[in-house]
C-alpha cells in the first residue's frame, strides 16, 4: 500500500502540479493522465520527496481550510520565495497561512520557529506564539526578538 494526498480541482490540475513542482526544488511532475479527448484529468507529482495526484473534477468540491498543505523552509528567504509565488493571486491567511490561487490552503513555515520553541522556557515559547498569531507571512528574526523580549 502507499498513501498518497489527492487533490480536487476544477480544471486547473496540471497547472497547479507544475505551479508546485517549480516551486518545491526536488519535486517532479511523474505522470500524467488524459480522458479521450486528450485533455489532463490526472497528474502525479512528487512534491519533497510525497507523492501527490491532482485531479480535474469539475467544480463538485472546493478545497477548505480544514486541511492544509505544511511547507517547512530552512531560511527566512525560502519563507520569502514560497510566499510570494504561492499568495500570487491568492490570499495571506493569519500565522503563516494561505490561499493560492487554486484555492489550497497551505502552512509556510521555516523551520527555526519549532526550534526556537524547542529552547524556549514557558513565557518565551508564549511571547514567541502570541508573534505568529500577530504575523501573516512568519518573520524569524520578530521570532527571535519575541522570545528575547
Amino acid at each position: 500500500m502507499q498513501a498518497s494526498t489527492f487533490l480536487w480541482f476544477d480544471g486547473r490540475a496540471e497547472e497547479a502540479a507544475e505551479h508546485y513542482t517549480d516551486l518545491v526544488a526536488g519535486s517532479a511532475i511523474l505522470d500524467r493522465q488524459r480522458d479521450a479527448h486528450g485533455r489532463v484529468h490526472t497528474v502525479t507529482f512528487d512534491l519533497g520527496g510525497q507523492r501527490y495526484i491532482a485531479f480535474n473534477g469539475g467544480p463538485r468540491f472546493t478545497s477548505t481550510g480544514a486541511m492544509s498543505m505544511y511547507l517547512e523552509c530552512g531560511s527566512q528567504e525560502e519563507v520569502d520565495t514560497a510566499w510570494a509565488a504561492l499568495t500570487e493571486g491568492g490570499a495571506e491567511g493569519p500565522g503563516g497561512s494561505l490561499t493560492d490561487r487554486f484555492g489550497v490552503t497551505w502552512q509556510v513555515v521555516p523551520k527555526a520557529l519549532s526550534e526556537l520553541l524547542a529552547e524556549a522556557d514557558p513565557p518565551a515559547a508564549d511571547r514567541i506564539l502570541q508573534a505568529v498569531h500577530a504575523m501573516t507571512k512568519i518573520e524569524i528574526q520578530a521570532l527571535i526578538e519575541a522570545r528575547d523580549r
